[in-house]
């Protein structure tokens, strides 16, 4: 898949994502009180790929305060504020700290996010789709980075991102629940590339349209990225240890090297199923049910660790890794699997810098599969050995520990399975499953397999809008998560809704429905083996095109260098559920985004002006059985127009 949802939030998934999970409850106070409840701190994303790193520096976010009252600002970053890479936060929710909120009502967020060129950090991938406009590998440079919004002078620019929750974040002490803002990587509108006939490529960010709230129902299952921080005391029962929260410098050093924040973090150590811990100095696996064994050795040591929320908002280790180095917690590759070698028992991990890391895989590594909101799932193994590998396909997201991290080649200790998403052209759907195909350049990365859906009994969380439980599998169409189809009809509505393809002409060959799946592990119908519970239909990523005829009524026609036939593209002009129409401006070396409400008077004359015969267009959309495109977002050109 080659726009960004990163891509999905599917979000598909995608990506980007900030979480707050706040206590939450009932009250009729909507103004702050003096009283307060806590708020964890975190951001996530989805996948891309074609980018290594997609690194944002978020200054700041303050809560507004239903009613009145001024912002209250619950997050600081540290000063220099860190960088945070998008693309590593793959449907994973990273932990920017704890803070205390007082309760209230709030209606909305603030985001102020660096917008020096500088400050965005943009690396390319090690095997990018075909087409995309960057260098394998290569970083950015600032001069070709532009962000939409920024305001501020040079050196100390920002943009402020104002967000209206979907439902109000009600703060009450001693309750829990989540809220999730996400930087939404899968909208292609938040990094558009403009490459001109003449002159160099630029690179526009836009965060506002991008970004959002998007409420979860239940912390217990939220999948955490590994938590990377300095060890400052044992508790006297033993029973927890606080760390300073550390970020990797970014982009990488050799050796690597911490940057520390100012948020504190409490993490328990599992008393029923034990921790495991392992002492990356010393090459040693323990199990443990307190850190008694540890305490006396531990502060000042730094420590990465894979936890859970509990129902209650507190964090529980399920394994943890210790050492006197940050570099030797730090160097086991994470990142995305990029290739894998059955043959060589070769796992490459994409990190990022945009290089693929070999890890060998041998009889003794294990592999893991987050799983939080199951305690015994999430620290039991799935597989051990050289055969379990076949398991794994590229752009599966991955964080491989080291036996020794300071050995060449790299041998698995672990692989923890973050993610196991599937992406693809999506046929031959019937009653128990469909057809996954992926091609990527690397042509032995290709895969071609039938994956099962999820039993029809097995919990499968709830109806975003009813608060129904949902059991079975699910879909929907990006850009519309709340629209969920599920129950006894999903399965027939899904084999319709993937029955269509759409042609240019030409050698161009047919466009057929995609779509990226999340998979579970071990599920009734599918033991030992993977399985859907959800998929997302996402928008086939036409190639830049041309015009035939203007827009007019919702629609309009294209066509492809090298294809032979015009295609209609039909656009939904429904409030609420209308596609998302850009005009991309390039004057001189400024590119500007324009959102266009093609629901509104001046936004029907705003396309209707600019999308006219021969204009450069871009579409994202689904084919439709009829040869169609339903389009969910369309890019028209002005000024300098992009090349092919």
């Amino acid at each position: 898949m080659n726009s960004l949802v990163s891509r999905l939030t599917l979000g598909l998934t995608a990506a980007a994502l900030l979480f707050f999970t706040a206590g939450c409850g009932t009250t009729s106070n909507s103004t702050p009180s003096s009283k307060s409840g806590g708020v964890n701190m975190m951001m996530s994303d989805a996948s891309t790929e074609d980018w290594a790193t997609i690194g944002v520096k978020v200054s700041s976010i303050a809560l507004v305060p239903m009613g009145a009252g001024s912002p209250v600002v619950v997050y600081t970053a540290a000063s220099p504020a860190p960088i945070i890479n998008l693309v590593q936060l793959d449907q994973l929710s990273e932990i920017l700290g704890n803070v205390s909120v007082a309760a209230g009502t709030y209606s909305g967020a603030i985001l102020t996010i660096s917008a020096n060129p500088a400050d965005i950090l943009l690396t390319a991938a090690a095997d990018p789709a075909f087409g995309f406009a960057g260098t394998a590998g290569a970083t950015i440079p600032p001069a070709q980075i532009q962000v939409m919004g920024a305001t501020g002078a040079v050196g100390s620019a920002t943009v402020t991102v104002n967000l209206t929750f979907a439902s109000p974040l009600v703060v009450t002490a001693n309750q829990s629940n989540a809220l999730d803002l996400e930087f939404e990587l899968s909208n292609p509108a938040f990094l558009v590339d403009h490459v001109p006939a003449a002159g160099a490529t630029i690179w526009a960010i836009n965060f506002n349209g991008p970004v959002r709230d998007r409420p979860i129902a239940d912390i217990t299952k939220l999948v955490l990225r590994h938590i990377y921080g300095t060890a400052t005391s044992v508790s006297s029962d033993n029973t927890s240890i606080s760390i300073t929260k550390d970020f990797p410098l970014e982009p990488p050093a050799t050796p690597e090297t911490a940057v520390a924040s100012s948020e504190n973090l409490t993490i328990l150590a599992d008393a029923t199923d034990g921790t495991i811990l392992y002492d990356v100095d010393a090459q040693t696996v323990a199990t443990i049910m307190d850190f008694s064994s540890i305490a006396a050795t531990l502060d000042g040591k730094f420590v990465r660790v894979a936890a859970r929320f509990q129902a209650d908002g507190e964090l529980v280790a399920v394994r943890m890794w210790v050492s006197t180095s940050f570099n030797s917690i730090w160097i086991s590759p994470e990142g995305h699997v990029l290739h894998v070698n059955t043959g060589t028992d070769i796992l490459t991990v994409q990190n990022e810098l945009g290089v693929g890391i070999p890890v060998t895989v041998n009889a003794n590594t294990q592999f893991f599969i987050r799983t939080p909101a199951n305690a015994v799932a999430d620290s039991t193994a799935i597989g051990t050995g050289t055969a379990f590998l076949s398991k794994l396909v590229r752009g599966f997201k991955v964080h491989a520990s080291a036996v020794d991290p300071l050995a060449s080649p790299l041998v698995a200790q672990t692989i923890d399975i973050e993610v196991a998403r599937y992406d693809g052209s999506i046929s031959a759907a019937n009653t128990t499953g469909f057809l996954d195909t992926r091609t990527f350049e690397t042509i032995s990365d290709n895969y071609a397999l039938t994956l099962p859906y999820i039993s029809s009994t097995t919990a499968n969380g709830a109806d975003p809008l009813s608060g129904a439980a949902i059991t079975g599998f699910k879909w929907w169409n990006f850009t519309f998560p709340t629209d969920v189809n599920s129950g006894s009809t999903a399965i027939s509505l899904f084999e319709s809704a993937t029955d269509g393809s759409v042609n240019f002409g030409g050698q161009l060959g047919p466009t057929p429905v995609q779509g990226a799946s999340r998979a579970v592990w071990n599920d009734p119908i599918a033991l030992d083996a993977f399985a859907v519970p959800l998929t997302i239909l996402v928008p086939s990523n036409i190639p830049l095109g041309t015009a035939t005829t203007g827009y007019a009524a919702g629609s309009f026609t294209m066509a492809l260098p090298g294809g032979t036939v015009s295609v209609p593209v039909d656009l939904s002009t429904t409030s609420g559920s209308a596609t998302l129409v850009y005009q991309i401006d390039r004057t001189a070396n400024i590119v500007t985004i324009t959102p266009v409400d093609i629901t509104t008077p001046a936004g029907v004359t705003a396309i209707t002006a600019g999308l006219v015969a021969a204009a450069r267009v871009k579409v994202f959309g689904v084919p439709q059985a009829n040869g169609s495109i339903k389009a969910y977002v369309v890019f028209f050109f002005t000024g300098t127009a992009p090349t092919t």
